[in-house]
Order: structure tokens, then sequence, then C-alpha cells
């Protein structure tokens, strides 16, 4: 698991994966704990493309930069399937599930 905590990182992630999932995770809502379980069931799959986390209570500069630098608005839980620089793809809340990550995240 990569844990994205502050902006390099993520502009270094990016640069080596053109092709990656970002998943924003609030450690304390039960919406985003059930897509937490969704998620890592599509992670642990072996059609998963490169994925990192971010933690919006411990990384807020990250969570806003990535809904600045890619003109999706902020929400949490929220996946972002990033294909060279741009969201090919994107949900929230119940809408993050293994099923939609494998159909979308192509």
């Amino acid at each position: 698991m990569k844990e994205l905590t502050n902006t390099q990182e993520l502009d270094q992630f990016l640069q080596e994966n053109p092709e990656a999932i970002l998943f924003k995770h609030s450690t304390t809502c039960p919406i985003s704990t059930q897509a937490h379980d969704e998620f890592m069931k599509y992670a642990d799959s072996s059609a998963a493309k490169p994925w990192a986390i971010i933690i919006v209570q411990t990384a807020r500069p990250v969570s806003n930069e990535i809904a600045e630098r890619f003109g999706v608005k902020h929400e949490s839980p929220q996946v972002l399937y990033v294909k060279n620089g741009t969201v090919a793809w994107h949900a929230s809340h119940w809408n993050i599930t293994q099923d939609n990550l494998s159909k979308n995240a192509v």
C-alpha cells in the first residue's frame, strides 16, 4: 500500500505511474470504511492498477491538490482513475465497489 502524505509524493507517484488510482479515505466515516473494503478487494485482484491512498484527515493538502489539479470536487470516500494526466473515471461513496473499479479502471 502506498500512502501519499504530501504533494511531492503525489507528483512522484503520478510520474512513475501514468495509469493509477487515487483513493481518498476518511478514517472516521462508516461509508468510507465500506468503500475501503470494496477498494481492497479490487486492489487484491490481478486487474488492479497501481494505486495510492490519501487519508484525508492527515493529508488534507494532498486531497485539496488532487481536487484542484484534476477539477474534480473533493468527496470522501472517493476514487479517481488517472490516465496520462487526466481523470478518466471517478466515483464516490456507495459507487466505490470492486465491480465498478474493475469495469471502469481499464
